[in-house]
């Protein structure tokens, strides 16, 4: 019999294999190129279509997949992935499940985590990171202390579509949301800042830069070091433009800080995305950013003390799904470290910049429109259009050329 489970369901599948406790095989059946472009890790491809004859021994000889196996099948949206299931059931499968709605479904999946903190004696502060697991994207629920009605107050900073995780992590913890950050206008995915801030009742800011984007509709400004108070915790806003020219990272009181897509655990962001257009091209929108962005590293976020921990806007997903981050463990360093273990932090301006612009990864899918969309000049038509929209895994870091290996 074939057992529909859903995404999360499956998350926690992945979860006990990873810690031994159980084995599975998985089996997407979308076609060569979208199996290619993002999968899950691990996934064996047997592009499949529903109503075509179905051969045990074929399908044996294409996965190694035996019948005493679990099998759990994947498509783009649940449907050809549960019609193999039956077949393979019909064929004397006898432990088989079908993740319900597919990609799209696994493309929702998060993880809340508690971020440790250096002791701050009697701060109530509490940072939760948000990951959603497949695209790498990482958000925040910044708590801090009570406020007027007895709740704890909380902010939410870079919220993706499904802005219902930020409130169930605040619930959990009684906090009330007060306002909705965003650190930029977001290239790879859809934010929901806006619309968890209309929700909610309360303000969406955004760094004051964002004016010059044409973003086209209202919202609060945040200058370069303003503060907002968090129930007693500040929040302070520092200018680091570079990935993007409104980037803002979030100084979270003296213990973290956000750095959206500027500096990420093992690297640094891209810079050609949003220059490309304004400065002369790719090549040349790419180096004006990298001088910006190296500006804003040095002379800004290694500037901040070793033990402040460095909180990313996202962890690198390949397209074939694995990471280097472990999921439901925090994705996290320290000021310190990044400085210490990051080479390209290490080199001068000339090489740092030489370094970003040599090699320019691939490019976030539907980059172009998510930016207009996060702009408020376009609007998916409807739910299925959103999904389509940003599938796939986040590709805003930089790749910068691999360290030379030591001479034997």
């Amino acid at each position: 019999m074939v057992q529909t489970i859903t995404a999360d369901e499956f998350r926690d599948m992945v979860d006990a294999a990873r810690r031994g406790e159980r084995e599975f095989a998985l089996v997407d059946t979308r076609p060569e190129e979208s199996y290619e472009g993002w999968r899950i890790a691990g996934a064996i491809n047997y592009v499949y279509k529903p109503f075509h004859r179905f051969d045990r021994e074929e399908f044996e000889t294409a996965t190694g997949i035996a019948p005493e196996e679990t099998v759990v099948t994947v498509c783009a949206k649940g449907k050809s992935s549960h019609a193999l299931a039956d077949d393979l059931a019909a064929a004397g499968y006898e432990d088989v499940y079908a993740i319900d709605d597919g990609m799209r479904g696994w493309s929702a999946v998060y993880d809340r985590v508690e971020v440790p903190l250096p002791d701050a004696g009697d701060d109530p502060l509490e940072i939760v990171q948000i990951q959603r697991r497949a695209k790498g994207c990482l958000g925040y629920l910044v708590v801090g202390g009570e406020g007027e009605d007895g709740s704890r107050v909380a902010v939410a900073v870079d919220v993706s579509r499904h802005g219902e995780e930020w409130r169930a992590a605040a619930a959990a913890r009684d906090a009330s949301i007060a306002a909705v950050l965003d650190t930029h206008v977001h290239a790879d995915h859809l934010s929901g800042g806006r619309a968890l801030a209309d929700e909610l009742g309360v303000p969406y800011v955004l760094p004051a830069a964002a004016a010059d984007r044409d973003v086209a509709y209202d919202f609060d400004a945040i200058g370069r070091n303003e503060t907002l108070s968090v129930g007693g915790i500040d929040v302070k806003a520092l200018a680091t433009p570079g990935h993007t020219d409104d980037m803002a990272s979030y100084l979270v009181g003296r213990s973290a800080v956000l750095t959206g897509d500027t500096l990420f655990t093992g690297g640094v962001g891209r810079t050609e995305l949003q220059f490309a257009a304004d400065e002369g091209g790719e090549s040349a929108g790419a180096r004006s950013g990298a001088e910006r962005l190296y500006d804003s590293l040095h002379g800004t976020l290694l500037a901040e003390p070793d033990d402040v921990v460095v909180l990313p806007g996202h962890f690198s997903v390949a397209n074939d799904g694995t990471t280097d981050a472990v999921p439901g463990e925090p994705v996290a360093t320290t000021v310190g470290a990044a400085r210490r273990e990051i080479g390209i932090l290490q080199r001068d301006r000339a090489a740092f910049v030489e370094e970003i612009t040599a090699t320019l990864p691939e490019k976030p899918p539907n980059y172009e429109s998510v930016i207009a969309a996060n702009r408020g000049v376009e609007s998916p038509a409807d739910e299925v259009a959103a999904i389509e929209l940003e599938m796939g895994p986040n590709r805003c870091a930089a790749e910068p050329a691999p360290e030379p290996e030591a001479d034997d």
